[in-house]
Protein backbone atom coordinates (compact mmCIF):
# COMPACT_ATOMS: atom_id res chain seq x y z
CA UNK A 1 0.00 0.00 0.00
CA UNK A 2 1.41 3.62 -0.44
CA UNK A 3 2.05 5.71 2.06
CA UNK A 4 -0.69 7.77 0.84
CA UNK A 5 -3.64 5.40 0.89
CA UNK A 6 -5.86 4.60 3.14
CA UNK A 7 -8.41 1.61 3.40
CA UNK A 8 -10.35 1.57 6.51
CA UNK A 9 -13.34 -1.59 7.31
CA UNK A 10 -15.30 -0.38 10.58
CA UNK A 11 -17.77 -1.26 12.67
CA UNK A 12 -18.12 2.67 13.99
CA UNK A 13 -19.40 5.40 12.06
CA UNK A 14 -17.83 7.41 9.39
CA UNK A 15 -15.76 10.47 10.22
CA UNK A 16 -16.39 12.37 7.11
CA UNK A 17 -14.78 15.86 7.75
CA UNK A 18 -11.94 13.79 9.62
CA UNK A 19 -11.70 11.83 6.45
CA UNK A 20 -11.54 15.12 4.06
CA UNK A 21 -9.03 16.46 6.94
CA UNK A 22 -6.76 13.79 6.24
CA UNK A 23 -6.55 13.77 2.62
CA UNK A 24 -5.92 17.39 2.53
CA UNK A 25 -2.68 16.87 4.69
CA UNK A 26 0.02 18.60 2.97
CA UNK A 27 -0.04 16.79 -0.95
CA UNK A 28 -0.67 19.94 -2.31
CA UNK A 29 -3.05 18.50 -5.09
CA UNK A 30 -5.15 21.08 -6.37
CA UNK A 31 -8.17 18.67 -6.48
CA UNK A 32 -10.16 16.77 -4.44
CA UNK A 33 -13.13 14.56 -5.06
CA UNK A 34 -15.25 12.57 -2.60
CA UNK A 35 -18.03 9.93 -2.56
CA UNK A 36 -20.14 9.42 0.58
CA UNK A 37 -22.75 6.74 0.61
CA UNK A 38 -25.16 6.91 3.13
CA UNK A 39 -28.01 4.58 3.86
CA UNK A 40 -31.48 5.12 1.94
CA UNK A 41 -35.09 4.56 3.10
CA UNK A 42 -36.12 2.50 0.02
CA UNK A 43 -34.83 0.03 -2.39
CA UNK A 44 -36.20 -2.19 -5.21
CA UNK A 45 -39.88 -0.86 -3.98
CA UNK A 46 -39.50 -1.42 -0.49
CA UNK A 47 -39.38 0.41 2.22
CA UNK A 48 -35.88 -0.06 3.85
CA UNK A 49 -35.83 0.24 7.98
CA UNK A 50 -31.86 -0.57 8.28
CA UNK A 51 -28.98 -2.33 6.87
CA UNK A 52 -26.26 -4.65 8.02
CA UNK A 53 -22.86 -5.59 5.80
CA UNK A 54 -20.84 -8.72 6.40
CA UNK A 55 -17.67 -8.91 5.02
CA UNK A 56 -14.67 -11.16 5.22
CA UNK A 57 -11.60 -9.78 6.76
CA UNK A 58 -8.17 -9.86 4.60
CA UNK A 59 -10.03 -10.33 1.48
CA UNK A 60 -12.05 -7.39 1.50
CA UNK A 61 -8.90 -4.78 2.47
CA UNK A 62 -6.69 -6.97 -0.39
CA UNK A 63 -9.70 -6.22 -3.06
CA UNK A 64 -9.73 -2.61 -1.71
CA UNK A 65 -6.23 -2.36 -2.27
CA UNK A 66 -6.23 -3.46 -5.64
CA UNK A 67 -9.00 -1.00 -6.62
CA UNK A 68 -7.08 1.73 -5.48
CA UNK A 69 -3.34 0.12 -7.32
CA UNK A 70 -5.50 0.31 -10.57
CA UNK A 71 -7.07 3.67 -10.14
CA UNK A 72 -3.16 4.78 -9.69
CA UNK A 73 -2.17 3.43 -12.66
CA UNK A 74 -4.90 5.18 -14.83
CA UNK A 75 -4.46 8.82 -13.26
CA UNK A 76 -1.93 10.95 -11.43
CA UNK A 77 -3.32 10.59 -8.18
CA UNK A 78 -2.15 11.96 -4.52
CA UNK A 79 -4.00 11.16 -1.65
CA UNK A 80 -6.68 7.82 -1.60
CA UNK A 81 -8.98 6.71 1.25
CA UNK A 82 -11.28 4.36 0.98
CA UNK A 83 -12.75 3.49 4.22
CA UNK A 84 -16.21 1.37 3.93
CA UNK A 85 -18.40 0.40 7.30
CA UNK A 86 -19.55 -2.71 7.90
CA UNK A 87 -22.25 -4.26 10.52
CA UNK A 88 -25.84 -3.24 11.14
CA UNK A 89 -26.93 0.19 9.84
CA UNK A 90 -29.66 2.78 10.74
CA UNK A 91 -30.99 5.02 7.73
CA UNK A 92 -28.90 8.03 6.94
CA UNK A 93 -26.00 6.72 8.32
CA UNK A 94 -22.72 6.53 6.28
CA UNK A 95 -21.87 3.43 4.65
CA UNK A 96 -18.71 4.36 2.40
CA UNK A 97 -16.44 7.39 1.97
CA UNK A 98 -14.12 7.51 -1.38
CA UNK A 99 -11.74 10.10 -1.49
CA UNK A 100 -8.78 11.28 -3.93
CA UNK A 101 -6.89 14.45 -4.72
CA UNK A 102 -5.24 14.99 -8.10
CA UNK A 103 -3.30 18.00 -9.46
CA UNK A 104 -5.97 18.35 -11.83
CA UNK A 105 -10.53 17.74 -11.22
CA UNK A 106 -10.94 15.75 -14.12
CA UNK A 107 -8.50 13.24 -12.34
CA UNK A 108 -9.93 13.21 -9.27
CA UNK A 109 -13.57 13.10 -10.52
CA UNK A 110 -12.94 10.13 -12.66
CA UNK A 111 -10.83 8.41 -10.14
CA UNK A 112 -13.50 8.58 -7.79
CA UNK A 113 -16.03 7.32 -10.05
CA UNK A 114 -13.84 4.50 -10.96
CA UNK A 115 -13.25 3.30 -7.51
CA UNK A 116 -16.96 3.62 -6.73
CA UNK A 117 -18.09 1.37 -9.97
CA UNK A 118 -15.46 -0.96 -9.11
CA UNK A 119 -16.01 -1.15 -5.24
CA UNK A 120 -19.59 -1.72 -6.34
CA UNK A 121 -19.20 -4.74 -8.74
CA UNK A 122 -16.01 -5.93 -7.07
CA UNK A 123 -15.30 -5.62 -3.23
CA UNK A 124 -16.38 -8.46 -1.33
CA UNK A 125 -19.22 -7.50 0.90
CA UNK A 126 -22.47 -8.78 1.77
CA UNK A 127 -25.98 -6.70 2.36
CA UNK A 128 -28.72 -7.38 4.23
CA UNK A 129 -32.11 -4.98 4.49
CA UNK A 130 -34.39 -4.92 6.81
CA UNK A 131 -37.73 -4.18 5.03
CA UNK A 132 -41.06 -3.42 6.03
CA UNK A 133 -44.38 -3.97 4.20
CA UNK A 134 -47.92 -1.39 3.88
CA UNK A 135 -48.55 -3.42 7.33
CA UNK A 136 -45.81 -2.46 9.12
CA UNK A 137 -44.64 -6.04 9.27
CA UNK A 138 -40.66 -6.72 8.54
CA UNK A 139 -38.46 -9.21 7.14
CA UNK A 140 -34.60 -9.14 5.84
CA UNK A 141 -33.56 -9.80 2.56
CA UNK A 142 -30.00 -10.12 0.87
CA UNK A 143 -29.75 -7.88 -1.79
CA UNK A 144 -27.92 -9.13 -4.89
CA UNK A 145 -25.75 -7.47 -7.20
CA UNK A 146 -27.36 -4.79 -9.83
CA UNK A 147 -27.64 -4.79 -13.42
CA UNK A 148 -27.11 -1.25 -13.44
CA UNK A 149 -23.41 -1.47 -11.62
CA UNK A 150 -22.21 -3.85 -14.06
CA UNK A 151 -23.12 -1.96 -16.77
CA UNK A 152 -21.41 1.37 -15.12
CA UNK A 153 -17.99 -0.97 -14.26
CA UNK A 154 -18.23 -1.82 -18.50
CA UNK A 155 -18.12 1.68 -19.38
CA UNK A 156 -14.34 1.97 -18.26
CA UNK A 157 -13.36 -1.09 -19.97
CA UNK A 158 -14.85 0.64 -23.27
CA UNK A 159 -12.56 3.84 -23.32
Amino acid sequence: MNAVDRIAVCETPLDVAGEYAALQGSSGDGACALFVGSVRDFNAGRDVCGLALEHYPGMTEKSLQGIIVDARSRWPLGRVAIVHRVGPMQINDEIVFIGVTSPHRQAAFAACQYMMDRLKTEAPFWKRETVSDQSGNTSQRWIEARASDAEEMDKWSAG
